[in-house]
């Protein structure tokens, strides 16, 4: 029936895609075809009449083909998207993850200045005055990630190894405390900062960090993004009929080496 494959090559006719997966199809619709022009010859039409009219019910060959190039251009299109979403996460995870690192090194940096600011104001005083205590209030509230400042007259500790078991059980000598901007959404723990001069003061700050905002921002970016690529990667695999567990599991673990692992062997198995 020449008319029947004629009329099927001419609906794929512009279908971009896999061949196998395309010769699948048209393969698939032409049994359609020639069991529709059966019947109808069971019904006692004649050959040509059965067949003109099965074409006739099954589309005119414009909007079958309209249909058959949108299906794969929505293949296309979607895994367009995902892979497009996946560098986009991926953007998105490193430049917030640098973000914060960066902001978190700076406030490493402010709290060892503010530290070392703190015994300038302490050096060779033996008590904290109140012109002292301003000193020292102004060099906190400049930052916002110093919450508590508790500073300790060690100069009767014999040993320094023993001054952080004095710290932890004396009464500090001086002590301010301010409210830190710590919404729920930055997961922020509170640390101790501590130092001493080795002479006669021991400083320790509490201060904020956000590792663990920082750990959920990194983790679960990637975790978006390997799935994303993954699926990306899965479709393709699958579009030039080559997918199979072994790709899946090579696409998800090792990424954008994976599927440069695929492509090269893909471009060796065609050269052959």
């Amino acid at each position: 029936m020449k008319q029947i494959e004629s009329y099927v090559d001419e609906v794929y006719h512009s279908a971009g895609g896999n061949k196998k997966e395309i010769e699948e199809l048209k393969a698939e619709m032409k049994n359609h075809l020639i069991e529709a022009v059966h019947e109808l010859k069971s019904e006692g039409k004649s050959e040509k009449e059965a067949i003109n009219i099965a074409i006739e019910r099954f589309g005119g060959k414009q909007e079958l083909r309209s249909v058959v190039r949108q299906l794969f251009n929505a293949q296309k299109v979607f895994a367009k998207w995902m892979l497009y979403l996946a560098i986009g996460v991926f953007l998105f995870t490193v430049t917030a993850f640098g973000i914060i690192m960066f902001i978190e090194e700076e406030n490493a940096n402010e709290n060892s200045i503010v530290a070392t600011d703190i015994f300038d104001v302490l050096k060779d005083k033996a008590a904290i005055s109140k012109d002292m205590d301003e000193e020292i209030k102004n060099l906190v509230q400049a930052t916002d990630q110093i919450s508590k400042v508790e500073i300790y007259n060690v100069s009767d500790v014999a040993n320094t190894n023993l001054i952080f078991d004095y710290v932890r059980d004396a009464k500090p000598d001086y002590r301010y405390e301010q409210k830190v901007w710590n919404p729920t959404w930055f997961k922020a723990d509170f640390y101790p900062y501590g130092n001493g001069d080795g002479k006669q003061w021991y400083v320790d700050m509490e201060t904020r960090h956000i590792g663990e905002l920082m750990a959920i921002i990194l983790f679960s970016g990637m975790a978006i993004y390997l799935t994303l690529f993954t699926i990306w990667a899965t479709i393709n695999a699958y579009h030039y009929k080559r997918l199979n567990v072994g790709w899946i599991l090579i696409f998800a673990l090792f990424n954008v080496i994976g599927y440069l692992i695929y492509y090269i062997s893909g471009k060796r198995e065609s050269v052959v």
